[in-house]
């Protein structure tokens, strides 16, 4: 029996075959949509609900994953004799749901309920594949023998230098998030603006304004490896925009000599503010923390 756990949520967005492959224990968003409620993957897979929202005009609501969901959670760890759980979540700034899963690890520790199990609980700062890509290969980590506490320091050095950037071809579900302000999305939308939204540790910010899919797609490229570490490699989420995605996969993977590390469908955390057609892609910048 493994003495690990690793933990994660399911705006990860990671594969169901690595899920099973590597034992990842994904805890699932619950998601209202015109009333509708879906369990995040239980019910729908990623693809499925990226289709579901295109032909919605609501727009998905995500609920946290509560403090007594971790409790039950970390006490299955503790009882299976679980030495390390290394929990890795969606960013803090977005959602209650690592701030309840510290609350939880506390309390069993005061209440002499986690035993001499570790809990090791880490705040990604991002979303979707940004988190689920390192999740994956701290996996492979522990699986060829490397140590917690050094795959633990992987992960967390990920995350200092991970940078997220969307270019938004639809500017409906941006609008209604409040991730572009809605004066700014209707002139936007009436001048062909495809922006390129920079997403860093929950600070979002416009960075550039192309017009066009076109040009849009080769200023994505542009500016993305100016601001990677040169070869290093990049994640994507899926979105429904599959020819503007592969075009951009191509283009960058000439440009920079970068390798795709992971694409997967994004869910519903993705799609809440960005919509289904867009191109999100992860890279590794200079380190801030």
């Amino acid at each position: 029996m493994k003495k690990y756990r690793i933990i994660t949520d399911s705006g990860c967005d990671i594969s169901a075959e690595d899920e099973e492959r590597y034992g990842i224990d994904i805890m699932s968003f619950d998601i209202i949509l015109g009333g509708e409620a879906i369990r995040e993957r239980i019910d729908i897979t990623g693809r499925e609900f990226l289709e579901k929202i295109a032909a919605s005009e609501d727009i998905p609501k995500t609920s946290q994953i509560t403090e007594y969901r971790f409790e039950e959670k970390f006490t299955e760890c503790v009882n299976e004799g679980a030495k390390d759980v290394i929990v890795v979540l969606i960013n803090s700034a977005g959602s209650q749901t690592y701030a309840n899963a510290v609350a939880a690890a506390e309390r069993m520790k005061s209440e002499g309920k986690a035993g001499d199990t570790r809990f090791h609980v880490i705040d990604s700062h991002t979303y979707s594949t940004g988190y689920g890509y390192p999740v994956v290969e701290a996996a492979k980590k522990l699986e060829a023998g490397q140590s917690v506490d050094r795959v633990v320091a992987y992960i967390e050095d990920w995350f200092s230098c991970c940078e997220l950037y969307l270019m938004l071809f639809n500017l409906r579900h941006a609008k209604k998030s409040g991730r572009i302000k809605a004066a700014s999305a209707v002139v936007g939308e009436l001048m062909n603006i495809k922006p390129i939204v920079q997403m860093i540790d929950g600070e979002t910010k416009v960075v550039a304004k192309p017009r066009g899919e076109k040009k849009a797609v080769n200023d994505l490229v542009e500016y993305l490896a100016a601001r990677a570490i040169p070869k290093t490699p990049f994640v994507m989420g899926r979105s429904l925009a599959t020819e503007l995605e592969d075009e951009f996969i191509e283009k960058y993977k000439a440009k920079t000599g970068a390798q795709l590390a992971m694409i997967e469908s994004v869910g519903s955390v993705v799609a809440a503010n960005a919509g289904t057609s867009f191109i999100g892609v992860f890279i590794k910048g200079e380190k801030r923390r």
